[in-house]
């Protein structure tokens, strides 16, 4: 794995900002915008994940950095089952919630997939050298 220097570039975080800007716009073009509780809680959980990501870089420690990454695909969870409401109570389609969970879906798997590789690096994080 290249020697990533900074949160941005990430692909698990690009793809959590790429994301984020997909639910606000449905939140500002849609009738969302008017469901305040529900609009605020996609929006807060896909922030959290992107952020999770963020601080847990920044803590600069292998350990810490899988703790916040785990939280973030709590993050991720909370804001898939959001997406079921959405569609659900027809703010977005069916197209745009498949196209949506998947992706989803698949940053999870990336996620998942970032967290055993932590778990097997015998680097620990410039905070523990």
């Amino acid at each position: 794995m290249p020697t990533v220097k900074h949160f941005e570039d990430l692909e698990i975080w690009q793809e959590a900002r790429r994301l984020a800007k997909e639910i606000h716009t449905i939140s500002v073009e849609t009738d969302l915008k008017n469901e305040y509780r529900l609009k605020d809680q996609i929006k807060a959980a896909i922030g959290s994940l992107m952020d999770n990501v963020a601080e847990g870089f920044e803590r600069n420690g292998n350990g810490e950095f899988r703790h916040f990454l785990s939280i973030a695909e709590g993050s991720l969870g909370e804001t898939r089952s959001q997406l079921y409401r959405i569609f659900d109570f027809g703010y977005i389609n069916e197209g745009k919630f498949l196209q949506l969970k998947s992706a989803l879906e698949s940053l999870s798997g990336r996620i998942n997939a970032f967290i055993n590789y932590l778990n097997k690096t015998t680097f620990k994080g410039t905070k523990y050298q």
